[in-house]
């Protein structure tokens, strides 16, 4: 296995984002900033979010066989037993985080919840794989976005609630030639400003190397229009990984 990555924070803030490689697997996760004033019932931050569940996802992505929902409920369930004396696991503001999985067996096996998306080329075949509910709500007001967080009627991520490992987008497929993790401030170097597509995107990676990635998206935020409800500048992560 081959992997490179690259992230980088918001300028003059703390990087919410984690990613981890291993053996035969890897995965990068965004945690969700929360709006100001908002209250999260918790007295811990995302940063800490991510770093607990990355913890947990990278050991138990070394030592169990389970499918990758089994494995990422168990890891959420985890954190939940971390903070469960401490912060209101019912507030459906609580730090909550994106996970994309990749992990190479016999087959490929990936797990994406939330905006972080994968892409794939298997054979010669470039393909994004994406969860795109949170593209779909009927409303974006903090109201709305909170009763739709963690429900069937709205959009999945990873924070207090185990079940929602069990509606990520999942699959397998063959082995791939190559693939890329991306947080949604990293593909946005595709899906908002529209400086490659897919296949560009890994073209670039191979030759040039995630940073470089990066390092593009940084002055498109610059220079571009800004992307329709997010922010204009985002925490960027992405691991390539060639096998």
């Amino acid at each position: 296995m081959s992997a490179t990555a690259a992230t980088t924070a918001t300028p003059g803030r703390r990087n919410e984002d984690h990613f981890a490689i291993g053996p035969d697997w890897a995965f990068v996760l965004d945690g969700a900033t929360a709006p100001a004033g908002v209250d999260s019932g918790c007295v811990h931050d995302v940063v800490w979010l991510v770093r607990r569940l990355g913890g947990a996802l990278a050991e138990l992505l070394t030592t169990s066989e389970d499918p990758l929902p089994d494995v990422l409920a168990e890891a959420i369930d985890r954190v939940r037993a971390a903070h469960a004396g401490t912060c209101d696991l019912n507030n459906p503001n609580s730090p909550s985080s994106t996970v994309t999985v990749l992990r190479l067996r016999e087959r490929a096996e990936h797990l994406v919840l939330a905006d972080s998306p994968l892409v794939l080329d298997v054979d010669g075949d470039v393909r994004p794989i994406v969860d795109d509910r949170i593209d779909r709500l009927p409303s974006y007001t903090r109201e709305a976005v909170a009763e739709l967080r963690n429900s069937p009627h709205g959009f999945w991520v990873a924070s207090t609630d185990p079940e929602a490992a069990h509606h990520a987008v999942t699959g397998t497929t063959a082995p791939f030639r190559r693939a890329a993790l991306l947080t949604d401030g990293a593909s946005r170097h595709v899906d908002h400003f529209a400086l490659a597509d897919w296949p560009g995107l890994l073209d670039l990676l191979d030759a040039r190397g995630p940073s470089a990635l990066l390092s593009e998206v940084r002055q498109a935020e610059t220079t571009g229009t800004p992307p329709r409800r997010a922010k204009p500048h985002d925490d960027a992560t992405v691991v390539h990984w060639t096998p």
